[in-house]
């Protein structure tokens, strides 16, 4: 199948074309392309996305942005067999530009589409990229450039935890359209975290790669951090976050400390986060006896937190199957969303443009 993708849950305007082949046991997908309109220039100014700038941007960007997924694919739009457009969940005035677009498309060529969650996509998102960058303890699973897992039933039961801007949250998953939420953040989600900090020490928007490259730093030097934030909920008999006081804690101690380095207070807030993260992710698999973990979301691109989950999941018996994205598919695109639709076609979803909704 040729698979036409749409995204716009928040800032980003993504279009992807995508060939998608196999059964369920084993699909098979090539990203044909994968375009992303940038809007961070927009918001910059304001530390964060503002709902109503993003839907004008998207409403000014969908159209090239999805000429321009057709351009070296050798394809037309006639030539589509299926659309996948993000529904849910995202920023209202944002989403109903992408589903009003692809709602267009499917009545202008009478084709079938699919309304995808955008969670579940970050997940999919394993599936797709280089294999040869992932993490592979489970070698019965062999991976190969551009395609799904041999035998893609034996990575569940899976638990995903999702870290973005917008989102937090840990799930169970009997298999992918299956999901179970067994934890997510009370109120601010660790990528906001990550903008807010970043605000703090002067650092652009968005915040993690900027907190992330001041951390790393101080970590080059191989010196001692000499300040501890808060890990909130870190020992709470659940699996639900917080992060607004430890963005709290960093506001105070700047204000208290103005002379303290900056590449310390970095260091220690991106640790908070790994160390409640890692802690929360390993009770849920060990609960669960989770086959695989999988890491989907933008904060999922931290080299901190991949490297210090896979260290913590190794201590695990057995040990689970790791899959983490490769970074450019961690974040918001539209091949993850082609590739959901795929997933659920074969399971026998069908849908017309006047099925297709928002849904918040």
């Amino acid at each position: 199948m040729k698979i036409l993708g749409i995204e716009t849950s928040c800032d980003d305007t993504c279009a992807a074309i995508i060939k998608a082949s196999g059964g369920i046991r084993r699909p098979k997908f090539k990203v044909l392309s994968n375009v992303v309109s940038s809007q961070v220039k927009v918001h910059q100014k304001y530390g964060g996305v503002v709902p109503t700038l993003a839907a004008r941007e998207h409403a000014k960007n969908i159209k090239p942005v999805v000429k321009k997924a057709f351009q070296g694919t050798g394809y037309r739009v006639q030539d589509i067999d299926l659309i996948a457009v993000t529904t849910h969940p995202g920023l209202l005035p944002a989403l109903l530009v992408g589903v009003h677009a692809a709602r267009t498309i499917a009545w202008w060529l009478h084709k079938p589409i699919l309304g995808i969650n955008h969670l579940e996509a970050h997940l999919v998102a394993n599936l797709l990229g280089d294999k040869k960058k992932q993490n592979t303890p489970n070698q019965s699973l062999r991976s190969g450039t551009g395609q799904a897992r041999n035998k893609i039933q034996t990575l569940f039961p899976a638990v995903g935890l999702i870290v973005s801007g917008g989102h937090t949250q840990l799930v169970l998953m009997r298999d992918f359209g299956k999901m179970k939420i067994i934890g997510e953040t009370r109120d601010d989600a660790a990528g906001e975290a990550f903008d807010k900090v970043a605000k703090m020490l002067g650092l652009p928007f968005p915040g993690g790669p900027p907190v992330a490259a001041l951390a790393a730093k101080k970590q080059d030097t191989r010196s001692k951090i000499q300040i501890s934030l808060p890990r909130p909920m870190i020992d709470s008999n659940d699996f639900d976050f917080s992060f607004s006081g430890l963005k709290t804690a960093v506001l105070y101690l700047l204000r208290d400390n103005p002379q303290i380095p900056k590449t310390d207070v970095a260091a220690s807030f991106q640790q908070a986060v790994v160390d409640v993260l890692t802690a929360k992710t390993i009770r849920a698999a060990k609960k669960y006896k989770a086959k695989t973990v999988m890491l989907g979301g933008g904060v999922a691109a931290n080299q901190e937190l991949r490297r210090q989950l896979r260290s913590a999941l190794t201590k695990l018996e057995p040990i689970p199957y790791t899959l983490y994205p490769i970074p450019s598919l961690a974040l918001d695109n539209a091949a993850m969303i082609a590739a959901t639709a795929y997933l659920h076609w074969l399971k026998g979803e069908r849908n017309t443009w006047q099925q297709i909704k928002v849904r918040i």
